[in-house]
C-alpha cells in the first residue's frame, strides 16, 4: 500500500489546482509567490527543474512552509532527476513524459509521480506501471472533449490536464472528468508579474474551480 502516494494524490484532488512555476525567478520571488498562493487557497505548487535554482527553491519552500504548502518538482524527466527532487524534499513529482525507470523509483520511495501522457496507450502503460494519477499534456491542443473521450474507457485513472486551462474554461474540464488541473501561464505569467496580479489570478481560478466542482 502506497500510503504517502495515496495521501498526496487525495490532497491534489481536493485542492484541484497545481500552480506551475517555470522560468528565471529568484528564490525571493518564488517565496513571495508561494505566500500569495497559500493566502489565495492555491496551496499546491510545482517548481519545474528548468526553473532557475529549482532544487534550492524546493528545499527552501519545504523548510519555510512545512505542511502549509504541498511542494513538488516538475519537468522530472529521468530517474536521476527524480532522485535529486526527492533529496531536495519534493512531496510529489511531475513529468512531461512517461519514463518507466522514474515511475519505478517513485513507487519504491512511495512518492506521487505524475508522468506526462497523451494517448490512450500511454495512459494505460502508466497505469500498468503503477500510476493511478497522470498528467494529460499538452491539454490545450485537444481540450475537454478529448479528456472526456479518454475518461470513458479509462475511468479508473485520475487525469490531470495541464496546459491552456483558465478560469473561463476550467468548468468544462471539471465536467469532462479532470481530477485536478495544472495551471501555468494563466496563473504565473513571468518574473515581471506583480504579486497583486498573481493574487487576482489565483482567486479567480480558485473561485472558478470551486464553482465547477459544486455543480
Amino acid at each position: 500500500m502506497q500510503v504517502r502516494t495515496t495521501e498526496t494524490a487525495q490532497r491534489v484532488r481536493k485542492d484541484g489546482l497545481v500552480a506551475i512555476v517555470r522560468g528565471n525567478f529568484s528564490q525571493a520571488q518564488i517565496m513571495a509567490m508561494a505566500e500569495v498562493l497559500a493566502a489565495a487557497a492555491v496551496p499546491v505548487m510545482e517548481v519545474t527543474l528548468n526553473t532557475t535554482s529549482a532544487l534550492t527553491a524546493i528545499q527552501a519552500l519545504r523548510q519555510h512552509f512545512g505542511d502549509k504548502l504541498l511542494v513538488g518538482a516538475g519537468t522530472v524527466r529521468t530517474a536521476e532527476q527524480f532522485q535529486q527532487a526527492l533529496d531536495a524534499g519534493a512531496q510529489f513529482t511531475v513529468a512531461p513524459n512517461l519514463d518507466l525507470a522514474t515511475v519505478a523509483l517513485a513507487q519504491k520511495n512511495d512518492l506521487l509521480h505524475l508522468p506526462g501522457v497523451f494517448t490512450p496507450s500511454e495512459v494505460q502503460n502508466a497505469f500498468v506501471a503503477g500510476c493511478r494519477m497522470v498528467k494529460l499534456f499538452p491539454s490545450e491542443i485537444v481540450g475537454p472533449r478529448y479528456l472526456k473521450a479518454l475518461r470513458a474507457p479509462l475511468d479508473d485513472i485520475d487525469l490531470v490536464p495541464t496546459g491552456g486551462i483558465t478560469p473561463e474554461n476550467i468548468a468544462e474540464y471539471v465536467k469532462a472528468g479532470a481530477a485536478a488541473t495544472g495551471i501555468g501561464s494563466a496563473l504565473i505569467t513571468g518574473p515581471q508579474q506583480s504579486l497583486d496580479d498573481l493574487a487576482t489570478r489565483a482567486h479567480a481560478l480558485r473561485a472558478a474551480w470551486n464553482a465547477a466542482v459544486s455543480q
